[in-house]
């Protein structure tokens, strides 16, 4: 691949009874409209456990955030989605422009889980991760903007 690679995050929601490589696909295909098979790898690099206080009425949920790693050519970049569409909780719908990042700058991005200072240490982005749990995000050390 040409040039610095670059990294994008997407959220994926596991529906109850889903394999996670599955909603994976599904949801880079949703955001990205991004056809899995076209990139390489897909392997799980990091394992990111949330036990942090959130604002707002709802009791936070504890969740586990499975961070994969995929490498998808310039060719295949430039055929994937510009924009996303959030829904919002009236029904209607916010644009979030998609942005690509060289992997070595997210260190200094509000990326949640906090992964961004791992990723922009990795010496190279195939580098072999040979510690899959990163810190646990809590009250402790994290606090929601």
């Amino acid at each position: 691949m040409a040039g610095p690679s670059q990294w994008r995050r997407a959220a994926v929601r596991v529906e109850p009874g889903e394999d996670p490589r599955l909603a994976l696909a599904r949801e880079l295909a949703e955001e990205l409209d991004l056809d899995i098979d076209q990139a390489e790898g897909g392997d799980l690099m990091w394992v990111v456990d949330q036990r942090v206080t959130r604002p707002g009425p709802t009791p936070p949920p504890r969740k586990l955030h499975l961070i994969y790693r995929l490498h998808i050519t310039p060719e295949v970049r430039a055929t994937l989605a510009e924009v996303e569409l959030d829904e919002l909780p009236d029904g209607s719908h916010e644009t979030g422009v998609i942005e690509w990042v060289d992997y070595r700058r997210t260190a200094e991005l509000p990326i949640f889980p906090p992964v961004g200072a791992a990723l922009a240490a990795l010496p190279h982005p195939r580098a072999t991760v040979t510690d899959a749990g990163l810190e646990a995000v809590t009250d402790d050390n994290y606090t929601w903007v």
